[in-house]
């Protein structure tokens, strides 16, 4: 049987890097006892892949990995089993299981599955920005209206930086999560629990005082995986500001499959 677990990483971990997690989900699974299918060859290793990995300082209450298990486990097994075994800074919420593809096709991954991402994007208390809270929200508006929003992105095969208006792949914006969902379609509202993945309603982004924060839907996975680094950085120059990465903290809500509008989560 083939599994999709949904896991959250927060507060300390969040400074892991996905291998390390990759590591550590290995090890977590065989204290949890669940029965994982092994390549064959010499070197076997556990059937597992995780959906877009998350970066070094970013938290997330949704992150997906895909498992081949042997044997029948229910999703409530697989989630209370693995949840036992983690330590402080990753929650599994929940698991459901993958229906088998039709017609002798190739099984989907997660990580093929992504179109786009939600992010909350918060400015951490302590540092400045030209802009009170609510000229902050009103100027991100204007901003993210602009019809086109040209950004320098670091293209991943030569390294070099291109410019490219990420305006078509951004999906949506909000003051927060709850106005983004409602701005782009909510999928599910955001605090209640599904039937796929049994989740508490529990966010782990962290919260600040100053109150600046803003919601994005962007383009995610393998195609256009938008960062939101790369938004917020345009904004900070748009602002007349210099863009400080320590001074923003990135939360992932959820990710998402299918084509814009109408995605679907994973």
């Amino acid at each position: 049987m083939n599994v999709r677990v949904r896991f959250a990483k927060y507060g300390a971990v969040k400074f892991v890097g996905h291998l390390d997690v990759l590591r550590y989900f290995q090890k977590a699974v065989r204290r949890a006892e669940l029965d994982i299918v092994y390549s064959k060859g010499y070197h076997p290793h556990q059937i597992m892949s995780f959906a877009l990995p998350l970066g070094v300082g970013l938290t997330s209450d949704s992150e997906y990995m895909d498992m081949e298990l042997h044997g029948a486990f229910t999703p409530k097994e697989v989630t209370e089993r693995l949840d036992a075994v983690m330590t402080e800074g990753f929650s599994v919420t929940g698991c459901r299981v993958l229906p088998e593809p039709e017609n002798g096709r190739k099984r989907e991954t997660a990580m093929s599955l992504i179109a786009a991402a939600d992010y909350l994007v918060s400015l951490k208390d302590g540092y400045e920005f030209p802009l009170d809270r609510e000229a902050f929200y009103k100027g991100f508006q204007d901003f993210s209206g602009q019809e086109t929003i040209p950004v320098l992105k670091k293209m991943k095969k030569s390294g070099e930086e291109q410019e490219i208006d990420v305006k078509p792949f951004l999906y949506g914006t909000g003051r927060d999560r709850e106005e983004l969902l409602s701005n782009t379609g909510a999928v599910r509202p955001p605090d209640v629990a599904t039937e796929s993945y049994q989740t508490e309603g529990v966010s782990h982004a962290e919260r600040y005082e100053n109150g600046r924060i803003l919601a994005m839907r962007l383009s995610a996975g393998s195609a256009n995986n938008i960062r939101p680094e790369l938004l917020t950085e345009a904004f900070c120059l748009a602002c007349g500001t210099e863009y400080n990465p320590y001074a923003w903290q990135i939360h992932r809500f959820d990710l998402y499959g299918g084509a814009a509008p109408d995605f679907e989560l994973l």
